[in-house]
């Protein structure tokens, strides 16, 4: 890939993750791609966030590397330094109604600035749609990045289906418990034949027909057709009946491009052990200890524990894992983040803690991609984020599914019966089950198929992502056909 004489003369774009931990973390790999591309870099995050990222990473360590810099715009919420996930409706709302003036104002500035080149492309999170607004008034292309699986943009399409079916709101809370969210759906085109209501991203479990967050996700799902190129972190092969029908559902001003997985591309792209190595993306600080202890087990060993940046439970459910973890059998490590436990500390008893000792390790922070390819571990207990399943499935390793929210749901489901890489741990949570689970995807035959299956996505991911992959084709059609599209060079 070629690179730029003089800075004046570079392409600019200008990055804007929606600011939570799984749209930051694709965002900077995809940055990292156009810096190294030749593109000087601006990347926007939240003021809130921009704190928690230095202190996570250090004073200075988003400074000094040429071409590539952080900064940060107002996200409209009350001060806080906490050092936990914001309020996702909260965020979602506030980022709506108070970015805009501040991204008009930043890119101005730095259409403004004599030491940074003129902006020439936008890429933003497609939940900040805003993005899209400001690049239209100054004339730049605008990308959106849809950070989640196709088949999850999907769920959320078919909302306004709901809608018209009378499915959404709901009658009654008895509809939570009664069986009615097992319903078969075979009426969703670009959906799997196996999908339940209940499989359905989750905002739709509401008797409110005013819901924000379902009018919300329908509206930033609807919107990203007005983009000049739509991105996602995923590959035709693992979803191609649902990249089929999106294809179909924007039209062809928008052209859609595949470029995942994104672990794998920026590994192929941008060379090991430079200066981008130094940018992290993880809003908590890294535990790096839990490697010592990984590379004194066997291979395939451990089952791994990380329910995300957004997950809470209650203390009870909490103890519901800890003793399925136990009583398994089987060496853990388990990511217990200070906020996991919803509005309280985690409390585990002291007879939990001698029942694990010498097998089990539990700590609030990790860096997730690297241990999921470590040889030790044998089993991901995820919540089934978009960056937790692409990561598993570049490690090659099986899951089990506890989901959260949004479209976690459907993401499970199509592990589970369609890529055939996971099971399902029961929301109702109980240790038996989860033991149950974790001693069949360790050492039973089902879990073996997993493993198989999760090694066979792995290498095709592999080859998706190489020179002559299709989401290698895709990010350089979307360099050269789209971002610049504004007359400059690389």
């Amino acid at each position: 890939m070629g690179s730029i004489a003089a800075d004046a003369d570079k392409p600019h774009a200008v990055c804007v993750p929606f600011p939570a931990q799984g749209h930051i973390t694709p965002m900077l790999k995809l940055a990292k791609i156009l810096h190294h591309r030749g593109f000087h870099v601006t990347f926007v995050n939240t003021e809130y966030n921009h704190r928690r990222l230095l202190r996570a990473r250090g004073d200075g360590a988003l400074d000094g590397l040429p071409g590539f810099s952080f900064t940060a715009i107002p996200d409209g919420l009350p001060p806080s330094d906490a050092d936990a996930t914001q309020d996702v409706p909260s965020l979602c709302r506030s980022t709506r109604d108070h970015c805009l003036p501040h991204f008009r104002t930043l890119l101005a500035e730095l259409n403004a600035s004599p030491d940074v080149p003129p902006v020439t492309c936008v890429v933003g999170d497609d939940v900040m749609s805003f993005t899209l607004d400001a690049a239209r008034e100054i004339g730049v292309p605008c990308a959106l990045f849809w950070t989640a699986s196709a088949c999850g943009y999907m769920g959320y399409r078919h909302y306004r289906t709901l809608m018209d079916k009378g499915i959404f709101p709901l009658k009654d809370a008895e509809q939570l418990t009664n069986g009615f969210l097992d319903t078969p759906v075979d009426w969703a085109p670009g959906l799997s034949k196996q999908m339940r209501l209940k499989d359905f991203p989750s905002f739709m479990r509401s008797m409110d027909p005013d819901e924000f967050m379902f009018h919300f996700a329908l509206m930033v799902t609807e919107r990203l057709g007005e983009a000049d190129a739509v991105l996602f972190n995923t590959f035709d092969e693992l979803e191609p009946a649902e990249l089929d029908e999106i294809r179909t559902l924007i039209p062809a001003a928008a052209s859609i491009h595949t470029i995942g997985p994104l672990a794998f591309l920026t590994e192929e792209i941008v060379p090991p052990g430079g200066q981008l190595d130094a940018l992290g993306s993880n809003l908590w600080k890294e535990d790096r200890s839990v490697f010592d202890w990984l590379n004194g087990r066997e291979p395939g060993s451990v089952v791994f524990v990380n329910y995300g940046s957004v997950t809470v439970m209650t203390n009870d459910e909490l103890l519901e894992f800890a003793w399925g973890l136990a009583n398994s059998g089987y060496d853990f490590l388990w990511i217990v983040r200070p906020d996991l436990v919803n509005g309280d500390a985690a409390v585990l008893p002291p007879e939990f803690v001698d029942a694990i000792k010498g097998r089990g390790l539990l700590a609030s922070w990790c860096p997730q991609e690297v241990v999921l390819r470590h040889e030790a571990v044998g089993v991901f207990l995820t919540h089934s984020g978009w960056n937790s399943t692409m990561e598993s499935l570049c490690g090659g390793l099986p899951m089990l599914c506890w989901p959260f929210f949004a479209e976690q749901q459907t993401n499970c489901r199509y592990k589970c019966v369609e890529w055939g890489v996971a099971m399902e741990i029961g929301h109702d949570v109980r240790r038996e089950a989860v033991e149950e689970k974790i001693r069949e995807a360790m050492g039973g035959e089902k879990g073996k198929e997993m493993r198989r299956r999760a090694m066979e996505w792995r290498d095709t991911g592999l080859r998706a992502t190489r020179p002559d992959g299709r989401s290698y084709a895709n990010l350089e059609k979307l360099v050269t056909d789209v971002l610049l599209s504004s007359g400059k060079t690389c």
